[in-house]
């Protein structure tokens, strides 16, 4: 029987003995779960043991197509990327561009599922169903740029290459995985995962095409979304990129700022998008079977002389620039490259340093524990050797790599009433005391406190703009956020074309219908969003999820200082209570947040959990 949109296998991988299999996947499960994010969740149900430490070799790191991908679909070229986290213990999946993608379907599976781990660091590569493993001791400590380009010149450059740096080598806990010239699977700390198994890099190169079961139907499609995909829709992206957040944020007074002490930057002109633009910038990318381009391109000079060239977007931009009180481009630049090349998290390395920064001015850390290094905010002279030691986990750099979380715990005196994590993920650039939409989002999202599984904040932007909607439920409002955002990830639209869609489901069924050849309504795809949210969920508790994990740090209940106008942004844990009660309601779980068997089986959760 032919597929279309799907192979219906995935490859499965053991680096400790190197066998591989290639394994069947159900052809219910995949139109029950789509592809992508609930995909790989799928798979992490499966091939993950109940109660595996995260940097054991049992647990699995599993990369996943989905329909989309391969179809030239404009912003479809993204994979997913699932693990159970380092950071939070509980689900991590983080979510990538590029060709990568596109050579992970050509593959002929729709999912690669890795586990064991190799005695010293190893190359991988993955060209059709030949899997080899090739010693790699000789790319050791390399950056993930030195990395790719010395694995292609091995193998060749029709490979695309996935890699690590120096901190996942290390097992940071929040290290990346980069691929493409530096494209970054960021968060919840997958590069830590792939270090635990002694796995520098993959390279991965396929020669199947993916069958569309109506071709003339998708490029009827595709020509209409790429005309659509250049209108005001995704202006923004397309001129200034998501770093023109920045100066918009911080005039609404929710642009998070000194560790979220305060919501307003007061330096922030140097390092705007407006700014920027006329002073570093250097040009825009754009992934592939991408009309956009959001990525914008970088240049600074170093005190040394030398040129550096980065990406910037918003969630760097403020976590290594007001998060921890720095305005010098130059240094934002310089760090934000470091970070990549590195293989950290921006988000996580910023907020983290902003946790550290605050221990040193409150006397909690001392320069003993520093090695010296004066850690107040805005001393931008230390932020790059900073970065490094904690990639390289030296001196202080082995706290701070252990996470906000983590490193409060360990240095104790209250410091974890200032460190920003949701379940030990630190927090985007959303301050959650005005965004309240979004501070329920963060609280109850299964995977911490990340922007991208939701986007509440679009309710809260229109709440400031009209308080007639602050009376919309924000329950219902953030499970539908859910339900949506895990379509997306599933299909695999990127976030930045979501507006221009006149009506999402509908059009996205249509495509789904068009490749896969099956039928498949916007309801059942809603409903698929639904299921994915619920299978993630599941995943935590099985893990050891508890209702007392979904809420906020304990800053966010603390008002910040007024600003200029006098206005002071507010959230009460009673507020929070209330929300996460109606949040629970609108899911149908229980008012612990555990779900019901009914639950599962309305949700044919119980036919997914037993293939």
């Amino acid at each position: 029987m032919r597929n279309f949109g799907y192979h219906n296998k995935a490859l499965h991988i053991n680096l400790s003995n190197e066998h591989t299999q290639e394994v069947d996947i159900d052809n219910k499960v995949l139109e029950l779960i789509i592809g992508g994010t609930g995909l790989a969740t799928y798979l992490l149900h499966k091939y993950c043991p109940e109660g595996t430490e995260p940097l054991e070799p049992s647990n699995p790191l599993i990369f996943a197509s989905s329909p989309l991908v391969g179809t030239r679909l404009t912003t479809s070229s993204k994979f997913a990327i699932a693990t159970k986290s380092p950071l939070t213990g509980l689900i991590g999946d983080s979510l990538s561009s590029s060709y990568m993608a596109l050579e992970l379907k050509k593959t002929g599976y729709d999912a690669i599922i890795i586990t064991g781990k190799r005695q010293s660091n190893t190359l991988l590569t993955i060209k059709n169903n030949s899997v080899k493993f090739i010693d790699a001791k000789h790319l050791s400590s390399k950056t993930t740029s030195q990395t790719e380009s010395q694995v292609k010149s091995l193998v060749g450059n029709q490979f695309s290459v996935c890699s690590i740096g120096i901190a996942g080598e290390n097992m940071v806990r929040f290290a990346s995985i980069a691929n493409d010239g530096g494209r970054q699977a960021g968060r919840t700390g997958v590069g830590a995962v792939m270090g635990s198994k002694n796995l520098k890099a993959i390279a991965i190169h396929g020669t199947n095409k993916t069958s569309i079961y109506d071709e003339s139907s998708i490029n009827r499609i595709r020509a209409n979304l790429n005309k659509k995909s250049l209108g005001p829709a995704t202006e923004k992206y397309r001129t200034l990129g998501t770093i023109s957040n920045l100066s918009v944020f911080n005039r609404l007074n929710v642009l998070p700022s000194y560790n979220f002490q305060q919501t307003k930057f007061a330096n922030i002109a140097p390092i705007t998008a407006e700014t920027t633009e006329l002073t570093h910038k250097l040009g825009s990318a754009h992934c592939a079977s991408c009309t956009i381009g959001c990525e914008k391109i970088f240049t600074s000079r170093t005190e040394s002389g030398s040129t550096i060239k980065s990406r910037l977007e918003y969630e760097t931009a403020y976590a290594l620039g007001p998060l921890i009180g720095i305005s010098n481009p130059d240094i934002l630049i310089e760090s934000s490259n470091l970070c990549d090349q590195l293989g950290l998290d921006t988000i996580s390395t910023g907020a983290t340093i902003a946790w550290a920064m605050e221990s040193y001015e409150k006397r909690v850390l001392t320069q003993t524990d520093t090695g010296g290094l004066e850690l107040y905010f805005g001393n931008e002279k230390i932020l790059p050797n900073l970065i490094q030691m904690i990639a390289e986990q030296k001196g202080i750099g082995r706290l701070l790599s252990e996470g906000s979380k983590r490193s409060s715990e360990q240095v104790g005196k209250s410091s974890d009433t200032w460190a920003m994590h949701v379940k030990g993920l630190e927090m985007p650039g959303y301050d959650p005391r005005k965004l309240k939409t979004m501070a329920l989002a963060l609280a109850v999202s299964t995977k911490g406190a990340c922007h991208n599984r939701s986007s509440a904040y679009e309710s809260d932007f229109s709440i400031l703009s009209n308080t007639e909607n602050n009376k919309l439920d924000k329950g219902i409002i953030t499970k539908k956020s859910e339900d949506y955002s895990a379509v997306m990830d599933s299909l695999i639209w990127c976030k930045f074309v979501r507006k221009v869609f006149d009506d999402f489901y509908e059009e996205s069924s249509e495509v789904y219908s068009s490749i896969t050849g099956k039928e498949c309504s916007p309801k059942q795809l809603e409903e698929s969003g639904e299921r994915i949210n619920n299978l993630k969920k599941l995943f935590n508790i099985r893990e050891g999820w508890r209702t007392s994990d979904d809420t906020l740090p304990t800053r966010v209940f603390n008002s910040p200082n007024p600003n200029d106008s006098g206005e002071t942004n507010n959230l009460t844990r009673e507020e929070l209570n209330t929300m996460i009660s109606s949040y629970y309601n609108a899911r149908g779980w229980t008012q612990k947040g555990t779900i019901t068997k009914t639950k599962i089986q309305s949700l044919s959760l119980d036919y997914v959990l037993q293939k």
